[in-house]
């Protein structure tokens, strides 16, 4: 994922893709719309090719193939029926205290992450850049999401560097105090955020660009984002996989019961972050204040409520 976000994010913070594809640009599509024409023929490319590799890569067998050999064996029909979805909530009277917590503690985060999400490079051109999008200013805009990319991109490399160093990280101190502390990390980088918009408002000369210190600032912010993101990405999935393992649930069931937890929450900030800066008079500062506050509401939760269990050190093998 660190890899392919690099390159992703290197694609869309690069300016010259109209002149490699340059068919791209038309009297209707001028060098910002070829740009972003680009990056989308760039995508099916890539989404073919993976696609194809891998739906050939798997030997896998028609469902009507296995249920001829499932009744071939013996094996009744009514055992190898799908579950659905009454199957799935009717598990949660099993989940234990502690599998509730984690659960609480992902929503809370990804809470704190939607706004970030939506509104990263929108927040660099906006808010560092002045820009509007398809208004006056609209170059300075184009500018800042360009420079926003380029923070993702680097949020990417600091995001691959720790995953290398997560396993560590959990054996020392533990999944649940490493989350905490990762949510704690998202909470000073937003109120960061915040400070680093009235710090521009203040100095910002309308028609210009924003000071050097500002958008070095605002870089840093994003890449130092990419510790706590890589956090998001995986201790969670360990945390859950091994508290449901003792329930005989299955892996597939709680990778399905997490997403919930993280897509309700997708659903909330999507439908309520617009109406919610527009109440405190536009701009991202209000999103990313309620992210600031659900972050710091997860990471306590995840340091005080969920267990602190380090790895079990490796048996020599004799």
């Amino acid at each position: 994922m660190a890899v392919g976000n690099v390159l992703g994010f290197a694609t869309g913070s690069f300016s010259g893709w109209y002149k490699i594809f340059s068919f791209t640009v038309t009297s209707a599509c001028d060098a910002d719309c070829a740009n972003l024409k680009s990056a989308f023929f760039l995508d099916i490319f890539f989404i073919t090719v993976t696609t194809y590799a891998s739906v050939s890569a798997a030997q896998e067998l028609p469902l009507s193939e296995m249920q001829s050999a499932s009744a071939e064996e013996g094996i009744g029909q009514s055992n190898s029926q799908e579950a659905f979805m009454w199957e799935l909530f009717g598990t949660f009277r099993y989940f234990s205290r502690t599998v509730w917590i984690i659960l609480l503690v992902t929503a809370l985060t990804w809470m704190g992450w939607f706004p970030f999400l939506l509104f990263d490079t929108d927040w660099m051109g906006r808010e560092i850049y002045g820009g509007k999008p398809n208004e006056l200013g609209w170059q300075n805009y184009n500018i800042g999401v360009r420079m926003g990319a380029l923070g993702l991109m680097l949020q990417s490399v600091v995001l691959g560097v720790t995953s290398v160093l997560m396993e560590k990280l959990c054996s020392k101190w533990g999944a649940g105090f490493v989350w905490g502390i990762s949510n704690v990390v998202m909470v000073m980088s937003f109120l960061a955020m915040l400070i680093v918009t009235y710090v521009n408002k203040v100095d910002f000369i309308s028609g210009g660009f924003p000071r050097e210190g500002i958008v070095v600032a605002a870089l840093v912010i994003f890449s130092i984002l990419g510790i706590p993101l890589a956090i998001t990405y995986s201790v969670p999935y360990a945390l859950v996989s091994t508290h449901i393992e003792s329930l005989g649930l299955g892996q597939g069931l709680s990778m399905g019961v997490l997403n919930l937890a993280i897509v309700i929450p997708q659903v909330i900030v999507s439908l309520g972050s617009g109406p919610w800066d527009q109440l405190f008079g536009g701009g991202n500062s209000p999103a990313f204040a309620v992210a600031a506050v659900a972050s710091f509401a997860a990471g306590i939760i995840a340091i005080l409520a969920i267990p602190r269990s380090n790895a079990p050190k490796p048996r020599a093998i004799i």
